[in-house]
């Protein structure tokens, strides 16, 4: 199981960090609109941290504190996330006049979290938002202001989308030290939104909010750090930052100080730590630690090897769409490791990544169609998934696609296109193109003859453990076909190929050995090599023991 380097899943990261700013888009209308849940049971035993303390206000009608704990909620900070429950609190503090406890009830409409989808409900309770919020951020309420400030930068309820508008709404709940309108300004620094564009005052803001244990901003000025932007590129600081941010349970963070720790990056490789992180974000349901997490118990790495915790954390992640947990399933399936062999759903897992792109499971999707592993025999469309992964440079594809092409299956034989594909695979380092390539050159297929160029190729991929292409490396050597004749050299890869089981390679190796080509003389050891081949059915070599009047 493979796993591929998510370094840059803090770009992903970054785009999260403003979905709370970009939700307006992609709205979709529902036809059920779902009350409010009337009551839901919080029980203390569930919450720590700051979600405790938020929840010890509430019981005195806090309206902020109320909004406070509907936040832990939907984030999953300090406690499980529950969008029912973050409704709930959200409505107490609409009820008890909190212009953001109505906000987040009608971004809750929008998206779908803990009630069904209804733009007319969401455009509604912006409405009530803008009511609410405007006399009390015109009298200086912070959380007010910082309300009118999303209203405008959004654009919905009875406001016209006008970012110099909301930049000075957040700016004056920012200057009264609200740490969420410090974020935001931060935000409008970093994209350039109302403001000219000043990577530096976003750190600033960001730093504010952070330091005042704003998760999401410790989140984002973790990631300045990371780029270096607006700041000197620094590792650990990230690092520092981002652990402020999982300890508060953001599980896209936990799982980015995950990678931290599995890579090393601002900090000492520690791959326990790297699990101990994809499990917290993994039992939140991040798809890509649960991936992660699949992949350390499949290779041993921090955990003890687990194939089925393997197969059970990827199947978590491959339900959610994530493509090379699809593929890693899929490889599960097909041989058998944590799961019974199952080559119809490893065909299933290949197919869901496949049509996601990932030119892995395209590129065995078309080996199952070639050998009718899990899906009827068909070389068409062998060819079409083998071409998709080819045309997204994928070497073992190409080295495939070139097969098809040398054999004319399921696409008109031609060999200039099989010496097209094999050499794009070849230069990528795939050994059995290398090979192919080689014979090419050796006899002009496809390609001017060129031994030099067949030597090439043949001891490119002998130095890879091909041992077709060991013997034929040898056999250049033995008869001095573009390069210089040399019986040592020839033993040499003859001998590499034979130890492989190389049937052909163990008769020319007893040859040698025979006749004193490049080593001494040795009869019995001649014998023995031709046996091995003999008995794997070479009829060179059960008639040169019939030769010598032996039998095998």
């Amino acid at each position: 199981m493979k796993k591929i380097a998510f370094f840059l899943a803090f770009l992903v990261l970054a785009f999260l960090m403003f979905s709370q700013v970009n939700n307006a888009n992609n709205k979709q209308q529902s036809s059920n609109q779902d009350i409010l849940p009337i009551d839901v049971t919080t029980d203390a035993s569930e919450l720590s941290g700051k979600a405790l303390e938020w929840y010890n206000k509430v019981k005195d009608g806090d309206a902020a504190a109320q909004y406070e704990l509907a936040c832990c909620f939907h984030d999953g900070l300090d406690t499980n996330k529950d969008y029912k429950k973050a409704l709930y609190w959200a409505n107490k503090a609409s009820e008890s006049g909190s212009p953001e406890g109505t906000f987040f009830i009608a971004v809750s409409y929008e998206k779908g979290d803990g009630v069904a989808k209804s733009d007319s409900m969401a455009n509604e309770y912006y409405k009530r938002a803008y009511a609410q919020a405007l006399p009390l951020a015109n009298e200086g309420d912070a959380r007010a202001q910082f309300v009118m400030g999303k209203l405008y930068y959004l654009g919905v309820g009875d406001v016209y989308l006008n970012y110099e508008t909301a930049f000075e709404w957040y700016r004056k709940a920012a200057e009264q030290g609200y740490d969420r309108a410090q974020f935001f300004i931060g935000i409008c620094y970093q994209r350039g939104d109302g403001v000219a564009q000043d990577y530096s005052q976003a750190v600033f803001w960001l730093q504010k909010a952070a330091e005042q244990g704003y998760a999401r901003a410790q989140c984002l000025i973790g990631i300045c750090y990371q780029r270096g932007d607006g700041v000197a590129q620094d590792y650990s600081q990230a690092v520092f930052w981002f652990q402020k941010a999982a300890e508060q349970g953001i599980a896209e963070v936990q799982y980015i100080l995950g990678v931290c720790y599995e890579m090393g990056y601002g900090v000492s490789q520690d791959s326990s730590q790297a699990v101990y992180w994809y499990r917290k974000a993994a039992e939140q349901g991040n798809a890509d630690a649960q991936y992660n997490l699949g992949v350390g118990y499949y290779n041993g790495n921090g955990i003890a090897q687990d194939s089925s915790q393997a197969v059970y954390w990827c199947r978590k992640a491959a339900e959610q769409g994530l493509a090379s947990a699809q593929y890693n399933l899929g490889v599960c399936y097909y041989n058998g490791d944590g799961v019974a062999q199952d080559y119809n759903q490893a065909v299933f897992w290949y197919r869901k990544a496949a049509e996601q792109g990932d030119a892995r499971a395209q590129a065995d999707l078309g080996n199952c169609y070639e050998n009718g592993q899990g899906v009827a025999q068909d070389y068409n469309q062998a060819v079409f998934w083998y071409r998709k992964a080819a045309e997204q440079g994928y070497a073992r594809a190409q080295a495939d696609l070139g097969n098809c092409y040398g054999n004319g299956q399921g696409v008109v034989q031609d060999n200039k296109q099989a010496v097209y594909w094999w050499n794009k695979a070849a230069e990528q380092g795939e050994a059995s193109a290398q090979f192919n390539l080689g014979i090419c050159y050796e006899n002009g297929y496809g390609i001017a003859q060129d031994y030099n160029q067949a030597v090439f190729w043949y001891h490119m991929a002998a130095e890879q453990g091909n041992a077709e292409a060991q013997y034929n490396l040898g056999y250049c050597y033995y008869n001095g076909n573009g390069i210089a004749k040399d019986y040592s050299q020839a033993v040499y890869w003859y001998r590499k190929a034979a130890e492989q089981g190389l049937a052909e390679a163990q008769n020319n190796l007893g040859v040698c050995y025979e006749n004193g080509y490049g080593v001494p003389k040795d009869k019995e050891k001649a014998i023995e090599l031709y046996r091995k081949s003999a008995e794997q059915g070479y009829e060179v070599a059960q008639n040169n023991l019939r030769n010598l009047g032996l039998t095998w």
